[in-house]
């Protein structure tokens, strides 16, 4: 189905397709030009003998020695109905006022199909119409038919009878001079198509012939490269507006490739010098949190007091240890540092990472005492720092009168599973697919980095990570990964 999406196919098929579409068009509108003068010419011809008719029937009526009532109708056109049927060529009958046949033009030899009473609703009709005339239209036996109905007066207009003329539609006249019309039309298109096809066919190669020429042309532009200015010779303004367009196009892009490459390296520059920032920024926080836990609760006379000390000094070490990683990650243009597969007891990595916050609302629960795990010590450690981080933000900013973290580790089939819930402020429906986009943050500080590089952390070790949050009631982080069984 190529060559359905090229320019040259396209204007060949319009071009065929309104030649088609106007030729159906306009046989359309003869069919229904010469149905409607049908109609009319039907409608009208029933007129005129309806008038004719009444003409003789009032001159009948004049002329008459019976006395000119309801019941003498029979008597007056006993012999003068087939004489108007002679002369006008039609039917007639002739009604009483309550719908009963009083006289038919039909002869007696002939099976009477005619209609002894007339149905309600034509005399409702004729009752109700202000001109005292009812035209009925219907087909029998494929066979379409006019019944017109109105009521025949004495001088004074009073009503004596109602006359009924059925007329048949005969179309043949008129549908062969439909049929011949359509064809001499289909003749003519036939070969104003043939004419279109030729016209299209040249008329969209010339066309295409430069945008074929221009298309090459583009298709061969590199930016390491010094690149041909277009000449065509010969062509329509918009195509020569688009070969102008090109070549002043190839004439900045020299200029323009230098400064793009330069913009290039001072993006890279500053995407980086963020994500060091904010890297440096995490290890920093735990740090200023220990050193003013030690503060605050270090008693000398604590008989636990080497144990403490020596805890903090590791978790100390630990986040020197990641500032120099990265430290040596951003002098060498590499990522930040790369993973350490270590076998380490998740339990315990949480319980050291909580360690550093002095929120009393942190509450942490273990299922098991040991659960095993491949992962980077420094790197599941900021994974929870983050999310912790996260989950007290919420909470400072809606403020709940019991606040509450919760963490938990727990196995769950073949994964590790640590989820940490807070009934913060939570996350509105407009921002739920953002949560992990980097730079993305609701925070008035900081670089929104935190969530999408935790992300990047669980799905390195080929874990997963999604929330479950609702607005003004709490939110709900799960981290998955593979455990060691």
């Amino acid at each position: 189905m190529r060559f359905t999406k090229s320019l040259r196919f396209r204007i060949f098929l319009s071009m065929l397709l309104i030649v088609i579409g106007a030729s159906i068009l306009i046989a359309a509108v003869t069919i229904y030009q010469y149905r409607e003068e049908a109609e009319d010419y039907h409608r009208e011809r029933l007129l005129r003998k309806e008038t004719a008719i009444r003409e003789n029937i009032n001159y009948a009526l004049k002329t008459t020695t019976y006395p000119v009532d309801t019941q003498n109708i029979p008597l007056i056109f006993k012999d003068k109905i087939y004489e108007i049927k002679n002369i006008h060529n039609l039917e007639l009958y002739l009604y009483d006022l309550e719908g009963n046949l009083l006289k038919s033009s039909k002869a007696t030899f002939y099976k009477d199909t005619t209609d002894t009473t007339l149905p309600d609703y034509v005399i409702d009709a004729l009752e109700n119409s202000q001109t005292k005339h009812f035209v009925e239209q219907f087909t029998e036996d494929g066979q379409e038919y006019q019944s017109s109905y109105s009521y025949i007066t004495d001088s004074y207009f009073k009503p004596l009878a109602i006359l009924n003329l059925p007329y048949i539609e005969d179309d043949g006249f008129l549908n062969k001079e439909l049929k011949e019309n359509l064809t001499r039309l289909g003749y003519a298109y036939i070969f104003m198509l043939l004419i279109a096809i030729a016209i299209s066919y040249f008329l969209s190669k010339y066309i295409t012939r430069s945008l074929n020429a221009i298309s090459q042309k583009i298709t061969e532009t590199r930016l390491n490269k010094r690149n041909k200015r277009i000449l065509i010779n010969d062509t329509t303004q918009e195509i020569s507006t688009l070969v102008n367009a090109y070549n002043r196009m190839i004439d900045e892009l020299e200029s323009s490739a230098a400064q793009l490459a330069a913009n290039e390296r001072e993006a890279a520059w500053r995407e980086m010098a963020k994500q060091v920032a904010h890297e440096i920024k995490n290890p920093l926080t735990p740090m200023r949190l220990t050193v003013q836990s030690f503060q605050r609760k270090f008693n000398p006379n604590d008989p636990d007091v080497e144990k403490k000390l020596e805890e903090y000094s590791n978790t100390l070490i630990q986040q020197i240890d990641t500032m120099s990683s990265i430290a040596s990650a951003f002098s060498t243009y590499a990522q930040m540092p790369a993973q350490q597969d270590e076998t380490l007891n998740v339990v315990k990595i949480t319980k050291l990472a909580l360690d550093i916050f002095n929120e009393d609302y942190i509450y942490f629960f273990s299922e098991e005492d040991n659960l095993i795990a491949k992962f980077d010590r420094t790197q599941l450690i900021r994974v929870i720092t983050n999310l912790v981080k996260n989950s007290i933000h919420a909470i400072e900013q809606r403020a709940p009168d019991h606040p509450r973290i919760e963490v938990r580790v727990y196995p769950e089939g073949a994964n590790a599973v640590i989820t940490v819930q807070d009934n913060g402020i939570g996350v509105v429906e407009a921002n739920k697919t953002k949560v992990f986009e980097p730079k993305f943050t609701t925070k008035t500080s900081g670089m929104g980095l935190g969530l999408g590089m935790v992300k990047k952390i669980v799905e390195t070790y080929e874990g997963s990570i999604y929330f479950n949050s609702e607005e003004g009631k709490g939110t709900t982080f799960k981290v998955a990964f593979p455990r060691k069984l």
